[in-house]
């Protein structure tokens, strides 16, 4: 093992590449901590999970939380600020009892080991618990303590997460989620290793194409628009939010910041100020403002098609991520009116919408007629594609439209080219022997595969409990199944599952939210899987 950390290192968890005046120092103490977790008895246990590499960057990671609090730059902080105000206490897991706010604590450290454990690696995850963790943190604690009366303040790192009170250009706050979000400590193995990740695989796969850059600036781009943190399942805007604090101008302006809009667009005109543009898929007219684009001359035919990024801040669209032009195509056209996945990029514009949760409930009530009064059904997966279509057509009947309607119902999503296509029905089969069906009251219907025995309820014929702890753990720790799914389950058979009877499954209860944004970050917020059709007659005019 190389037992010494070099300035490279250091700085790789810096938002900056020029070495700032305080770095030395803060170096100094890396090397400090590394050295004290070697001399510590519970280091073997520690370095069995993470590589030489890792252990030199969570001696820095460290480090660096106790530069952030030193140069008050607000991001540990901020952390503790809004988990208290989730949960009523500034972290989970440990003992708070003598803990100090705004202060270096050893629980702080013992939740950054733990964190940076569960986000270095990822094939094991390990819980907080464990009883190598405290002692090491305790050890760091040491060093900090010793060094907490003369440590300088980085004025270099603070500068780098402010923003002008009067700030309107859209492109400086997005850099400041960049700065946040890409080149903060407590984000890099999390946000940057999914950063990496999906760079590494676009590169494999598009080696020799003349257009690889622009497939990286525009993933950058979408992650940075879309991504959740670990920890609590945050997007850049609402953590830029909250450093700024209450009482910045802008601090509504982020929160209200739109998700990014990526899609085949409709050229329709421009003015002076503006471009109109018509979003294909839905048909929603958009104003995209000229100060975010300039290459405005280059449309000139009315109806060519666009694919552009567009974000709305301070009540306009901005132009975000890369945009090219081809001639209008009928077919194209009529294929994005049909794609369920085009339609939805524009879906979180109704989420509010009331019509959206009736039809929700409704959807809701009748799969319970349906099912004879169960939120859940449990099935072959062979069966499940049969089930959805037999519900499908319950659904409909249960509407009890006159012809008169359906013939309305079905003008309506022609004149909008929708047709609804039908796709090949998956093969669950492949994936698991047996699978369930879920009413989820966010969503709509949610298919589960290979966590029944999670269910050990009395019409659960596929319960097996030698499987259950195995069928919790991923019914918890996937984050493709929803949080609702999770929550049905404690509910209504934590007391009947050995899991939840044992430390491991008692300790996770006391946190189970906070491990849940943990676990399924980018899909904790559960949102509606229905597009609506009909709708260009209320969105004429252009937003």
């Amino acid at each position: 093992m190389t037992k010494r950390i070099f300035i490279k290192d250091w700085l790789i968890l810096k938002p900056y590449d020029k070495q700032a005046l305080t770095d030395s120092y803060y170096l100094n103490i890396s090397n400090q901590v590394h050295d004290g977790i070697l001399k510590n008895t519970s280091r073997s246990a520690l370095l069995s999970y993470i590589t030489d590499e890792d252990f030199k960057q969570l001696a820095c990671f460290l480090t660096s939380y106790f530069e952030d609090i030193i140069s008050n730059t607000n991001i540990w902080n901020s952390f503790i600020r809004i988990n208290k105000r989730h949960y009523k206490k500034v972290l989970p897991f440990y003992d708070l009892t003598d803990y100090v706010e705004e202060e270096i604590n050893t629980q702080d450290i013992s939740f950054l080991i733990w964190y940076f454990l569960n986000t270095a690696q990822t094939e094991k995850f390990i819980v907080a618990s464990n009883e190598f963790i405290i002692p090491i943190a305790e050890t760091v604690m040491e060093v900090f303590e010793e060094a907490w009366e003369y440590a300088p303040v980085n004025e270099v790192l603070q500068n780098y997460y402010h923003i002008a009170h009067t700030e309107n250009d859209f492109y400086v706050a997005r850099n400041l989620i960049t700065k946040l979000l890409f080149k903060t400590y407590l984000f890099k193995y999390d946000i940057v290793t999914d950063l990496e990740e999906q760079e590494l695989n676009i590169i494999n796969q598009y080696p020799d194409d003349d257009n690889l850059l622009s497939f990286l600036n525009e993933n950058y781009d979408i992650l940075l628009h879309t991504s959740h943190t670990r920890l609590l399942a945050l997007k850049g805007k609402e953590w830029v939010s909250e450093i700024l604090g209450s009482t910045h101008p802008l601090h509504s302006d982020f929160i209200n910041m739109s998700e990014k809009i990526s899609g085949h667009f409709l050229y329709k005109g421009q003015d002076s100020t503006d471009i109109f543009i018509e979003h294909i898929a839905s048909g929603k007219k958009f104003k995209l403002t000229k100060k975010s684009f300039s290459h405005s001359e280059d449309f000139r035919e009315v109806d060519s098609i666009l694919y552009i990024g567009i974000v709305r801040w301070k009540e306009e669209w901005w132009f975000s991520g890369i945009f090219h032009q081809r001639p209008f195509n009928a077919d194209f056209i009529l294929d994005q009116k049909n794609s369920h996945q085009s339609r939805s990029a524009v879906n979180f514009l109704d989420h509010q919408n009331s019509l959206m949760q009736e039809m929700l409930e409704g959807q809701m009530k009748t799969f319970l007629d349906f099912t004879g009064g169960l939120q859940m059904a449990f099935m072959p997966s062979e069966k499940v594609n049969d089930f959805l279509n037999q519900y499908t057509r319950f659904y409909n009947e249960s509407l009890k439209l006159t012809q008169i309607e359906h013939e309305e119902a079905r003008t309506r999503a022609s004149k909008e080219g929708f047709f609804h296509s039908e796709n090949e029905p998956l093969d669950f089969a492949k994936i698991s022997s047996t699978a369930l069906v879920f009413f989820n009251p966010k969503s709509g219907c949610e298919i589960a595969l290979g966590v029944n025995s999670a269910f050990p309820l009395p019409y659960n014929p596929y319960f097996d409990r030698d499987l259950s702890v195995e069928h919790i753990m991923r019914l918890l720790m996937n984050e493709e199944i929803s949080v609702e799914l999770v929550k049905f389950c404690i509910d209504n058979c934590a007391n009947k599952l050995p899991f939840f009877q044992m430390d491991i499954g008692q300790q996770s209860l006391k946190d189970i939210d906070f491990l849940l944004r943990f676990w399924k970050k980018n899909n904790y917020h559960t949102k509606p899987a229905i597009t609506i059709t009909g709708q260009n007659e209320t969105s004429s005019q252009y937003v």
